[in-house]
Parts: C-alpha cells; structure tokens; sequence
C-alpha cells in the first residue's frame, strides 16, 4: 500500500523558506523563487520566505522564531555553504 491515499482530505500546510545567502536579494534569488512557486503550485501555503546572510546566528534566529510560531508547518532551507 505505497503511494498517495486519495480517499484521504488534501490538507495544505504552511511552509517558511529560509534562503541563506550574502549575495542574493528577492530579485535575484532564484532557489527560493522556485521553491514558493512549486509549494504554491502543489496547494500548500508560503507562510514567509526571508533571505538571510552566511552567519550562524541569523540563521538560527529565523529557525527559530519559525519554530515558535505555531502556524508555520515546514521549515525549508536553501543555499548558503554550511554552518560555519
């Protein structure tokens, strides 16, 4: 019994994308771009897509106010090289 139940009720869920990156801006982020787009296209919600610079602490501040708020569903991230 793989695959999706379509008896099951679709429900859609919230996803923040944290895009981790010192060099792009929300016109030339194409990673997160992308993403929002197939979540939005697949019937789930784009709950906030924040871009923030290579550094430990920013990452880790957007994680976690995420985590916090009980609306969002996923969290998603992209780009960056590695917590440094």
């Amino acid at each position: 019994m793989f695959g999706i139940n379509e008896n099951l009720e679709f429900i859609p869920v919230h996803v923040a994308i944290l895009v981790v990156s010192d060099t792009r801006t929300m016109d030339t982020d194409t990673s997160g771009k992308t993403l929002g787009d197939r979540i939005t296209n697949s019937g789930h919600k784009v709950f906030e897509r924040l871009i923030v610079p290579d550094d430990k602490e920013a990452i880790r501040e957007a994680v976690k106010g995420w985590i916090e708020n009980s609306t969002v569903d996923v969290v998603i991230s992209t780009g960056g090289t590695g917590l440094t």
